[in-house]
């Protein structure tokens, strides 16, 4: 994707991260035209507002559809910010677009599903504007790539990302899980595509907010996708998640914006070090699995179970509790373990030819 274009718009300050707020949800005209007109003293220049809103359970505020374009289209008017909505159909993307829709984002729930997502693919040729894509609800970055290359084949070259966090069963401090490793190889595997974070879904409390948006910027993000509301308390959908603009406003000035083109040669002694150190770890673990395959033989000689579920919790547990005595995150090592003794166990079946 070599031929993509940035998410700009006329008169927007290029050097600082890209801000897009807003309401998790268009209530009524007076909520939409009293946070844009905050937002707008504040300096942000694209309004976000959700008008259809795919709830996970039917029964909840859906949003108030194609009523909420006028009072984007007030917005405009009255503020000159540019405006963003959702859209999870061809009809919503014919419907935003006809009532003067400036960006348009897709839901975790819609990348999730290759049909849908060709179905927008479809509505959007020949079209030019930008789209932004969120990650699906699963950890499954070919299907977020997959997601964007649909938007990127109907010819969308202002197409960015919107990383929004991964559900997941463990219980965690957020709504959703960060997981920044996903969006770090995303990166990687397509440099030039503009990544943005939703704070307010990854959280799900508006105190993680400042933290995730300066640990996003401290990753390179391009910017931050906020839910900001006049009135939060009152929000008829995800009010724990929603900030006022004033406090919006506050966060961003107190963002830290890194020097990305700060010389690197004072890095090169630290990195030589670590490179010594994942040599190590490397033969370590190649050690290691030399030793899962004689565990596999003798198990294989002795007619043993492969898997020794009660020694695995058990060392779980032990080495989780020994990383945090040496100032290690648990989840980290628990996450480390898992995947080895996921290659221990398959080297054991390979060795009983179960594989």
């Amino acid at each position: 994707m070599n031929d993509l274009q940035p998410i700009r718009f006329p008169g927007m300050n290029s050097r600082r991260p890209l801000v897009i707020a807003g309401p998790c949800s268009a209530e009524t005209e007076e909520q939409v035209l009293r946070t844009a007109h905050d937002l707008a003293a504040e300096g942000i220049s694209i309004y976000r507002a959700g008008l259809w809103k795919p709830r996970t359970k039917p029964g909840g505020f859906e949003g108030v559809g194609v009523e909420g374009l006028p009072w984007l289209a007030r917005v405009k008017r009255e503020t000159g910010m540019y405006t963003a909505t959702e859209v999870a159909t061809r009809e919503h993307v014919a419907a935003a677009l006809e009532g003067g829709v400036d960006l348009l984002w897709i839901g975790a729930r819609t990348a999730a599903n290759p049909f849908a997502m060709q179905e927008i693919a479809d509505a959007l040729r020949g079209v030019d504007v930008p789209v932004l894509v969120k990650n699906p609800v699963s950890p499954d970055l070919e299907l977020w790539i997959g997601a964007v290359e649909r938007i990127h084949n109907a010819g969308i070259r202002r197409l960015g990302v919107i990383h929004r966090g991964f559900t997941s069963i463990d219980k965690s401090l957020y709504r959703n899980h960060p997981m920044w490793s996903i969006p770090i190889e995303l990166h990687r595997r397509l440099p030039g595509l503009p990544i943005f974070c939703d704070p307010s879904h990854i959280g799900g409390k508006r105190e993680l907010i400042a933290p995730l948006s300066q640990q996003a910027m401290d990753l390179g993000f391009d910017g931050l996708i906020v839910e900001a509301h006049c009135t939060p308390d009152c929000a008829w959908s995800d009010k724990a998640q929603q900030i006022t603009p004033q406090t919006l406003a506050y966060i961003c000035r107190n963002l830290v914006i890194r020097e990305m083109s700060v010389t690197t040669e004072n890095l090169t002694e630290l990195r030589a070090r670590i490179d010594k150190i994942d040599d190590e770890l490397l033969e370590l673990l190649a050690r290691r699995m030399r030793v899962s395959q004689d565990i596999g033989q003798y198990k294989k000689e002795h007619d043993m179970p492969v898997l020794q579920a009660q020694r695995y919790e058990e060392l779980l547990a032990r080495r989780a509790a020994q990383a945090v005595e040496i100032g290690m995150d648990r989840e980290f090592m628990r996450t480390v373990l898992q995947a080895i003794h996921e290659e221990s166990i398959r080297q054991q079946m390979r060795i009983l030819g179960r594989e």
